[in-house]
């Protein structure tokens, strides 16, 4: 069992099944997420010491490669797992710190159209420990701390959601990572069994639903996804979980040339969500080489339309576009590189 994969209400459990002081959970905990290894905590017993270093692996995800933009400074991670599985994560610096964009699963099953993520399917979830080690090894790295965590990088999380909760249990906790519940957003491509596990977990974080469309025929086109869940039914989750949590819904869009960027989708997503009081954040998509997609030219256009029925909505900067900035790129970049190895 990697320590890293243990909240704190976990490693007490192990310290009363021990016959350790309770104490000892949050003395070990906070040294584990200052990075100090066990053989290294002399503030506790050799006996103690001991013991962790024989129950407990103490392992962080390595960096395989890193990307640096010369445009802006945004770093792009290639994280190793330590069975040799990847996945990715992005730092980019705001006004307000650095913020870091995470991966919850080892690739992605729900086959979004347009994200180089799906491209080779799902291999397997991530824990909470490799999940909170993106951000360890990235702190590491940097030498500075991570202030905001997004959860919109490979994977859906609702589709790992025991671990992502453990993860976000650990990123909140002043002992573990010590993030605050609302400098972390959670992306879902619309699984509402999540939305609703999400808001009855009493844990304050943002929710952000990547919607790309304003109804289900281009939206089934692009996300297989709206199959299963129509957007009536997605907007009702998103309502019911504002009104428990009273925490806002962004709504993600990515405008894909001749797709869904027309003058009639911005009247009629505008007339959709006219009344929902959320936020959209327009994005300008990412080419990937292997997909026809390709970038809106109507960008600005789009969302002048939406402020004209007084829709709040931005476009999301864009950041580290010299460096593979695709979720999912650098990954299938890599296993590209290593052909049958893969």
């Amino acid at each position: 069992m990697n320590i890293f994969d243990y909240t704190i209400a976990d490693l007490k459990e192990y310290m009363k099944s021990s016959g350790e002081k309770e104490y000892r959970a949050k003395q070990v905990y906070k040294h584990v997420y200052d990075g100090i290894p066990f053989e290294e905590m002399t503030d506790i017993s050799k006996e103690l010491r001991k013991k962790l270093s024989e129950d407990f692996e103490f392992s962080l995800p390595k960096i395989k490669k890193k990307l640096v933009s010369k445009l802006d400074g945004t770093r792009k991670y290639l994280f190793e797992m330590s069975d040799g599985a990847f996945a990715e994560g992005v730092v980019m610096e705001y006004r307000h710190g650095l913020s870091m964009c995470v991966s919850s699963q080892v690739g992605c099953r729900m086959g979004c159209a347009f994200c180089a993520s799906t491209l080779h399917g799902l291999q397997r979830n991530l824990t909470a420990g490799e999940i909170s080690g993106q951000i360890m090894t990235a702190q590491r790295d940097l030498k500075r701390r991570i202030s905001n965590i997004v959860m919109m990088g490979s994977g859906e999380p609702f589709d790992n959601f025991e671990n992502v909760m453990k993860f976000i249990k650990i990123a909140v906790s002043p002992d573990g990572l010590g993030i605050g519940a609302r400098h972390i957003t959670v992306s879902t491509c619309g699984l509402t069994d999540g939305i609703y596990a999400l808001a009855e977990s009493g844990i304050p974080v943002n929710l952000s639903i990547s919607l790309h469309a304003p109804n289900d025929t281009i939206r089934k086109s692009i996300m297989p996804v709206a199959r299963a869940v129509p957007i009536e039914r997605l907007q009702k989750a998103a309502r019911d979980f504002f009104e428990k949590t009273k925490r806002r819904v962004t709504y993600e869009y990515a405008l894909i040339d001749g797709v869904n960027d027309s003058d009639e989708c911005a009247r009629e997503l505008a007339a959709l969500i006219g009344h929902d009081g959320t936020h959209v954040n327009l994005i300008p998509v990412n080419a990937v080489k292997e997909r026809n997609y390709k970038k809106s030219r109507s960008v600005e256009r789009f969302m002048k339309l939406l402020a004209k029925s007084n829709i709040n909505a931005t476009v999301r900067r864009e950041m580290g576009a010299d460096i593979s900035a695709a979720c999912g790129q650098l990954r299938n970049e890599n296993i590209s590189g290593m052909g049958d190895e893969c």
